[in-house]
């Protein structure tokens, strides 16, 4: 039986009487997403504004409702450009950004805040989330006195977003440990595809998903295709086999990078009318991926550095990684040599 439902609220405009993408209950509150959702650190990828632009456009146009965003990403410049591509066209999306205290507290969280809706031309979000509660001490720092959670709860009470979330890519005992302490988080976003199926020790699907399912939690899937499409590059599987995994699993939206109009329609033709796959088909595809899935290979984000923005690190006193790609952003602004 399909997850898929009808909605209750503005979404664009229709063809047949359907909507062109299948909106899904966003946990247990009467919001709907579209169960594709654009990314937005791959909308810093796009080579100029204008770009940018005609793809959230394009996607908007397409049925896509759900777009996802950071305050870190690309030091600002993805929020810049969702921003002015959403000029006029605020009402038709379900809009997310992410706020990285990264264990600092709610003061930095309220000026992020406020940055973030002056970049994205808004006096709300839809959903704003903790970004890549990644270390063992986060949920801790997170929950503690003056710490990001009571941040969370303020600006909901102000009506500066309507829902609050957290995000993470490294480890379910980490999202686990941020749930068992208490607050009701009204989204949990997590790597779910079919390598993190089979990577038992780290696997989000198997440990998390099952969780926010009993809680009534939103579960927002990301990295449908490991992050780097290395696999779908090697021939392991195809992007569709990927995509529509991520999609038929029992999330209220899949989040995918698309920095290419090319990417963008390919993904639509995926996305429009979609149906989730049999059961049998969820195995096949599995049992296709599990004998390279249990080492982390297709799932860099779990197992290596590389993936760690610098506000991650940072703030814990970790040295950052040169090869990120927001440092090497920095160092070509400063021009400096990364070190």
């Amino acid at each position: 039986m399909s997850h898929d439902r009808r909605p209750d609220g503005p979404v664009p405009p229709p063809r047949g009487g359907e909507p062109l993408i299948p909106l899904r209950p966003f946990g247990t509150t009467k919001a709907t997403v579209s169960a594709l959702g654009l990314g937005g650190h791959h909308l810093g990828d796009v080579p100029s504004v204008e770009e940018a632009i005609r793809i959230v456009h394009a996607a908007i146009d397409g049925g896509i409702t759900f777009f996802d965003n950071c305050w870190e990403y690309y030091n600002g410049r993805t929020e810049n450009w969702l921003g002015r591509a959403l000029t006029g066209k605020r009402d038709r999306v379900f809009l997310m950004t992410k706020v990285c205290t990264h264990g600092r507290g709610k003061d930095l969280a309220r000026k992020m805040l406020d940055e973030s809706l002056r970049r994205l031309g808004t006096d709300h979000l839809d959903l704003w989330q903790v970004h890549a509660v990644s270390y063992d001490n986060d949920p801790d720092l997170a929950y503690a006195r003056g710490g990001v959670i009571e941040a969370l709860e303020e600006a909901k009470k102000a009506g500066k977003t309507r829902f609050v979330g957290f995000t993470g890519h490294k480890d379910p005992a980490i999202h686990l440990k941020m749930l068992r302490l208490g607050y009701p988080f009204d989204s949990v976003q997590m790597p779910l595809n079919p390598f993190d199926a089979g990577f038992a020790p780290l696997s989000f699907e198997h440990r998390v998903l099952p969780e926010l399912l009993k809680r009534g939690i939103a579960p927002l899937g990301m990295k449908a295709m490991g992050g780097t499409a290395a696999a779908i590059k090697r021939g392991v599987l195809t992007g569709e086999e990927a995509l529509r995994y991520a999609m038929s699993l029992p999330v209220a939206v899949t989040i995918c990078g698309m920095e290419t109009m090319d990417v963008l329609k390919k993904n639509l033709k995926i996305a429009q009318g979609f149906q989730s796959l049999a059961a049998e088909a969820m195995d096949a595809i599995r049992k296709k991926c599990a004998a390279l899935a249990a080492d982390g290979r297709y799932e860099p984000y779990k197992v290596s550095l590389k993936y760690d923005n610098p506000e991650t690190r940072q703030p814990h006193g970790f040295p950052v990684e040169p090869e990120n790609k927001e440092m090497k952003e920095m160092f070509k602004e400063a021009g400096a040599k990364p070190k």
